[in-house]
């Protein structure tokens, strides 16, 4: 074997290396095992917290049903003017019953989801699926109950005073006047900050509202092999049929039942029978005319107040009988000349 020019380390090369490398060493197994601990990346699903939250609008919405129910036999109206009390006293219940005993509310619940405190996380011992984590403390579950219970009936109590005392009208006060205009720009911040917080829920999955980010309470996992309690195909049927009425809602207005009715008056097999009657009966209100008046040129007579609405409301007004367009109106008087 050849022998080699460089110098053998020395006898004390080892004990300095180990000294050097001792606190690199250290500091890599300690970040090791923090991020091992308290770092793991979970992913909650959105629409799971989302449901949750309109599972729980659905759920209050049933009770104040049930409890409105109770006094259908007392004054009506008489539940109108409490109608803030009364939401708050069922928000203020299902808070009592679930948030304050360490348990999830019932949209919550459904949904395999419960409130972790992220304040509390680091302070806690070995993490093996990310999950882990304290529940609320007794401040958070106070603080929590003052802003969604408290807070919102404040709010209501405030708006609905505001708009009863007028506050809004120039003609008010400038005290009035300044105090409503503070309202409007707090429900405006309000809202505002409210969107920027759902784009940022959309973006990270963490804290679904501003009270949730503010009291870091962040809504995981119960069961990390738990599957949703309410199916797909529920929840699709409801979303269909959600989306189904609100496009009758916007549609059906829009819609002139008039001219609907003459379009299928086209397709009707008896189109001669309706000229039996036209001295007889108005087209639109099926009764004798007190004023009679005639439709130009057609001549089919319409009670005064039924042929003018309906000419003023659709310029384009079509005969109900033979769907020709009405131009004028003549009244049925000895004057055939008289026309408006």
């Amino acid at each position: 074997m050849s022998s080699s020019n460089s110098r053998p380390p020395a006898e004390d090369a080892w004990i300095h290396a180990y000294k050097t490398l001792i606190p690199l060493w250290r500091h890599l197994s300690l970040s090791q095992s923090h991020s091992h601990q308290s770092l793991i990346p979970i992913s909650i699903s959105r629409v799971n917290q989302l449901d949750a939250a309109r599972l729980d609008i659905e759920m209050s919405a049933m009770l104040k049903e049930q409890l409105v129910k109770v006094f259908s036999l007392m004054k009506p109206g008489m539940l109108f003017q409490y109608e803030a009390e009364l939401d708050a006293f069922l928000e203020f219940l299902i808070w009592r019953f679930s948030i304050w005993v360490d348990k999830p509310t019932p949209g919550i619940s459904l949904m395999n989801l419960r409130y972790r405190d992220e304040r509390a996380l680091e302070a806690r011992g070995k993490v093996r699926t990310g999950l882990e984590g304290p529940g609320l403390t007794v401040a958070q579950k106070l603080w929590y109950c003052v802003a969604t219970v408290g807070g919102q009936y404040i709010w209501a109590r405030l708006q609905s005073f505001s708009a009863f005392r007028r506050w809004g009208d120039s003609e008010q006060r400038s005290l009035a006047r300044g105090a409503w205009i503070m309202i409007q720009r707090i429900e405006g911040l309000y809202k505002a900050a409210s969107f920027c917080n759902l784009l940022l829920f959309l973006y990270t999955g963490r804290y679904r509202t501003l009270i949730e980010r503010a009291l870091r309470a962040r809504l995981v996992y119960e069961s990390p092999i738990m599957n949703r309690a309410v199916s797909f195909e529920y929840m699709n049927r409801q979303l269909v049929w959600n989306e189904f009425s609100e496009m009758l809602l916007l549609l059906l207005p829009l819609l002139n039942s008039s001219s609907v009715k003459n379009f299928l008056h086209l397709f009707s097999k008896d189109k001669s029978s309706s000229s039996t009657d036209d001295d007889s009966a108005c087209p639109i209100c099926q009764a004798s005319p007190t004023v009679p008046f005639f439709a130009l040129p057609c001549q089919h007579r319409y009670c005064y107040y039924c042929l003018g609405t309906r000419c003023a409301a659709v310029p384009s007004f079509r005969c109900s009988r033979c769907n020709e367009p009405v131009v004028a109106m003549q009244r049925q008087a000895n004057n055939p000349n008289q026309k408006q």
